[in-house]
């Protein structure tokens, strides 16, 4: 029987071994003391009442996230119908609305007698039939960035500025500049599938009851005993038919084939004989940092309750900051209580201290025309050399992503998801 290494318990690395111990032996490595990556749930006490809040992964669709789901639905976990709603607050105009509702995108009254505001309105409306169109059409030029595009169909700055880079700059944790140069092609596609160009008939988004963490255990139950954490692995090697993890206070241990499910650059610095294929990749590849932190104060949040969305993006004249966007967990998890429990990404100097419940750095792929162009070469080191990578940074960067590169992994093995949603 095979013996696989699997590095890594993220999504994907859990994923991967959850499928492969259908027929192999597996064992699972963890540099951290936890498992689950971004799959992180904290328990907060606050004046007696306790809440389990998500930091990383917080949710899901019944659309875009086909593979997640049938991994749900296999292990017995439901889910939670919640709300989807992004609202924009400029910091230095006051400007700010809610797109979930009529009521809501007009939060601020006196934007109804703004034809700036209007032109706003109509602008979208625009922007989603156009690229609708050429969805349907399949009509991309090579190398259009999302920038050049908006200039080409005269889309105007205050249209860009306080909709559809923040939007995009929420989505994958990026500044206003990086989406610029965000490649138009994936972006359209990305849109399109997950609704985002649809004033209605969106996706239903969902949370995992009681916290992402409760598919944790399910999940890791076939190997629950084979799962090391303080994993000080050093290096990987390969030699002809066998792969070598070497460590940095124990013996170096040997497996028919290794799964490096954690991300691009880590992968690579694993590697101590990468192949040129294997540089030339992964290293397309960066990742950025983003600290991220739990907290309840509602300053982060716009100034008029009614535009209080479930993503709270916050305009600065900086536009080569990182996202600076606030997640609002009561109505994310439908939370009940007086404190608005926020997670917010890059933005620490402005809370309150007296408000951070707890902090957290995550990293996020970064995705360029570099980076885009190399997840067309996965083929070319992905199951050579008794070697396989799995991470949403194949795809589109989220957990539905995950999944997938480690059900394709999985799949070369013969080892496949009870339900395949895909294929349905």
């Amino acid at each position: 029987m095979k013996h696989f290494a699997i590095i890594g318990s993220g999504i994907s690395g859990l994923t991967a071994a959850y499928l492969l111990s259908k027929k192999y032996k597996v064992t699972v490595f963890e540099r951290n003391a936890c498992i689950g990556g971004h799959t992180a749930t904290v328990d907060i006490e606050k004046e007696g009442e306790n809440f389990a809040i998500d930091t990383g992964f917080i949710v899901f669709n019944d659309k875009t996230y086909p593979n997640f789901l049938a991994l749900l639905d296999e292990i017995g976990i439901g889910k939670t119908p919640t709300e989807m709603s992004f609202s924009v607050h400029n910091c230095q105009t006051g400007l700010e609305y809610n797109g979930h509702n009529l009521d809501t995108l007009f939060a601020q009254r006196r934007n109804i007698f703004k034809p700036t505001f209007w032109k706003l309105v109509k602008e979208i409306l625009r922007f989603n039939k156009l690229c609708k169109s050429i969805f349907e059409q399949d009509e991309y030029i090579d190398g259009l960035t999302l920038g050049t595009f908006l200039a080409e169909h005269d889309f105007s700055d205050f249209f860009a500025e306080h909709y559809i880079l923040p939007m995009g700059a929420a989505i994958w944790s990026s500044s206003l500049a990086q989406m610029e140069d965000f490649e138009f092609k994936f972006f359209v596609k990305f849109f399109h599938n997950h609704g985002l160009l649809n004033i209605a008939d969106r996706p239903q988004w969902y949370v995992v009851p009681e916290g992402s963490r409760s598919y944790l255990k399910p999940l890791c139950a076939p190997f629950k005993d084979n799962i090391h954490v303080n994993a000080d692995i050093t290096g990987i090697t390969r030699s002809d038919d066998k792969v070598h993890l070497h460590f940095k206070k124990a013996t170096s241990q040997t497996f028919d084939e290794v799964v490096i499910a954690c991300h691009s650059d880590q992968a690579l610095a694993l590697l101590e004989d990468a192949s040129q294929e294997e540089n030339s990749v992964l290293s397309a590849m960066p990742y950025s940092e983003n600290t991220v932190v739990l907290h309840t104060d509602k300053k982060l949040l716009p100034k008029r309750k009614k535009a209080w969305a479930s993503w709270n993006y916050q305009l600065s004249h900086d536009r080569n900051k990182a996202a600076s966007v606030t997640y609002n967990m009561n109505i994310l998890q439908g939370i009940q209580s007086k404190h608005a429990f926020c997670v917010t990404l890059n933005q620490k100097d402005d809370i309150d201290p007296k408000e951070i419940l707890r902090e957290f750095t995550y990293h996020h792929p970064v995705f360029s025309a570099g980076s885009i162009k190399a997840q067309q070469q996965r083929h070319t080191i992905c199951g050579h050399n008794h070697t396989h990578f799995a991470g949403a940074y194949w795809h589109s960067g989220f957990h539905e992503d995950g999944v997938r590169s480690a059900v394709e992994v999985a799949k070369r093995f013969d080892c496949y998801l009870a339900v395949d949603y895909e294929d349905a």
